[in-house]
């Protein structure tokens, strides 16, 4: 894959600063709920050695409440740089939680101010504090001064098309304390269809000094080059583009590096990784893993003929030896052809 912009690999080079934390690598592992959890970590991190990743989003609300820590809340010691990622819309319970992470490791707290999803912007969490950014301000600073470890925050362009409020927003979150801000460029009202509007990305990544992080439509090594060509964002978020896929972070990170395009897995080597993941999620979780791990097996059943098939197949499967069994005999017909 041939760059026109030698300048913009030599920038890639470069540290990342967050705050008081350095970071090797400009490409970060979105948090995603029911997906980053300790098991796909621990794949993300095998192939992106030195990337910032992120724990799923977490209610501080729910901190509040238990009595013992979430598998949520997690993290490997060594998995760093790692990043808890929390939301809802009370100060205290978030300057509180915050505090917890903290003693769990994490190296900076993500706060969540882009969920799209109804049952977390109806309690005032996610993307409706877009609609709020004097409660949003107010959140950042109380997380601020309760922790020493940098705060950012993830969220996205605006409420609707008729409400893209990013700018003034992202000042505001700067202002407040923020060390870093990601920006999903879509509005909430698009959830996840549409195209996303990177040409907003850039415009934040004027009118601010602290980083910005594009998200949005980063499917391949070629889109994470050409959105951060378009938008001089200061690195990259990959998100959806990871499911079934824990090699994609690693391979825009290496090409930012090196100039080098890594060859894409083989559709068998794709699918041994679904096997580790599998007995990963057996190990972790037990048959809740299990449960769970029929998303993620599905993802992984693209693009080799059969393919369909073996998706229905996982999609169902209520053991972990039914798993292998279907991962096992694609495998095996696979390698027949």
């Amino acid at each position: 894959m041939d760059v026109d912009s030698p300048k913009l690999l030599q920038n890639f080079i470069l540290p990342l600063q967050i705050g008081n934390v350095t970071l090797k690598s400009r490409v970060l592992q979105s948090p995603l709920s029911g997906v980053t959890d300790l098991v796909f970590r621990r794949l993300v991190r095998r192939y992106a050695t030195d990337s910032m990743l992120y724990t799923e989003m977490i209610s501080a609300t729910d901190l509040h409440h238990m009595k013992a820590l979430p598998k949520l809340m997690e993290i490997d010691r060594h998995e760093t740089p790692i990043s808890i990622q929390l939301f809802d819309c009370r100060p205290d319970f978030l300057a509180e939680a915050a505090q917890k992470a903290v003693l769990e490791g994490s190296d900076t707290v993500d706060i969540n101010m882009g969920c799209p999803v109804n049952k977390i912007t109806k309690k005032g969490g996610g993307s409706s504090l877009l609609r709020q950014p004097e409660l949003a301000a107010q959140i950042v600073r109380s997380v601020v001064e309760s922790v020493d470890i940098p705060v950012t925050v993830k969220t996205r362009i605006g409420w609707d098309d008729n409400e893209i409020t990013i700018l003034d927003f992202a000042k505001r979150m700067e202002d407040a304390g923020a060390k870093m801000i990601t920006v999903h460029a879509r509005t909430r009202s698009q959830g996840y269809t549409g195209n996303a509007k990177w040409e907003w990305i850039r415009k934040v990544k004027e009118v601010l000094s602290i980083p910005v992080i594009a998200n949005g439509d980063i499917f391949s090594v070629e889109a994470a080059i050409a959105c951060l060509e378009q938008t001089g964002a200061d690195g990259v978020m990959c998100s959806r583009g990871t499911l079934g896929y824990p090699f994609l972070v690693g391979q825009v990170d290496h090409f930012l590096k090196t100039g080098e395009r890594l060859p894409d897995p083989t559709p068998i080597e794709c699918l041994q990784v679904a096997k580790e993941h599998l007995q990963g999620l057996w190990d972790y979780k037990g048959i809740r893993g299990i449960r769970q791990s029929r998303k993620h097996m599905t993802w992984y059943a693209r693009g080799f003929a059969g393919a369909a098939v073996l998706r229905d197949r996982l999609c169902r499967i209520e053991s972990l030896q039914e798993g292998m069994d279907c991962l096992d005999g694609a495998i095996e017909e696979i390698a027949i052809l």
